[in-house]
């Protein structure tokens, strides 16, 4: 690590890591690195954690897919904590709220930060766009026209573009692959919101299965 600066690792090698959202300023999580994270975090641009529980390293989205791409990388005063500055996509927390901070002291837990005033994902703009089109049914729009043909047109576009995605990885065209992906993952949310199944339902028992 000889181009860094000097670090005030501890005993066991390890200095806290502060992740904030850029452009927010948001404090999502706080983890713990040690030399070899903190230089993959810095070569790779996303973020790699020492876990003291597993005694291993992990990158951030690998099994939760909720990743984190890196901005920028300070230091204290003490150099003994790092403040690392990120775009976070998806949530920050294993609970499935977006920061780990969500409680306070004397005041119950809810309402969750995860859904009070905080930067959506894609994911969650798209979905909130097609509840937001099935109760307002707006004239011209796609997603209009698959609700009002109900449930089998629904499906038969699911099954389609499934397939879609299917050819295209058979194919190997990895551009193809990403258009399908997106294509399949609109229909798949019409489908959810027109079985009145929401994204967090979904999200919540990838956390439950995770645990």
């Amino acid at each position: 690590m000889s181009s860094l600066p000097k670090l005030e690792f501890d005993d066991k090698g390890l200095i806290p890591a502060i992740v904030q959202d850029k452009d927010s300023g948001d404090v999502l999580m706080l983890a713990y690195m040690n030399e070899e994270s903190l230089e993959k975090t810095l070569a790779t641009g996303r973020t790699w954690f020492y876990s003291r529980s597993r005694g291993e390293l992990w990158r951030k989205g690998d099994t939760s897919g909720n990743t984190q791409l890196v901005r920028e990388v300070r230091y204290d005063c003490d150099s003994d904590a790092i403040l690392v500055l990120v775009d976070q996509f998806g949530v920050a927390c294993h609970t499935g709220e977006r920061s780990c901070f969500y409680r306070k002291f004397g005041e119950d837990e809810q309402p969750s930060m995860a859904t009070v005033g905080k930067p959506k994902s894609v994911l969650h703009e798209l979905f909130d766009m097609i509840e937001e089109h099935k109760t307002s049914l707006p004239e011209g729009s796609y997603t209009t026209s698959l609700f009002l043909e109900g449930l089998d047109k629904i499906l038969a576009k699911f099954k389609e573009e499934y397939l879609e995605v299917y050819e295209a990885a058979e194919g190997g065209n990895t551009d193809e692959i990403v258009w399908e992906a997106a294509d399949l993952l609109y229909h798949m949310f019409v489908l959810l919101s027109n079985e009145s199944v929401t994204l967090e339902e979904v999200e919540k028992e990838l956390v439950r299965r995770r645990k």
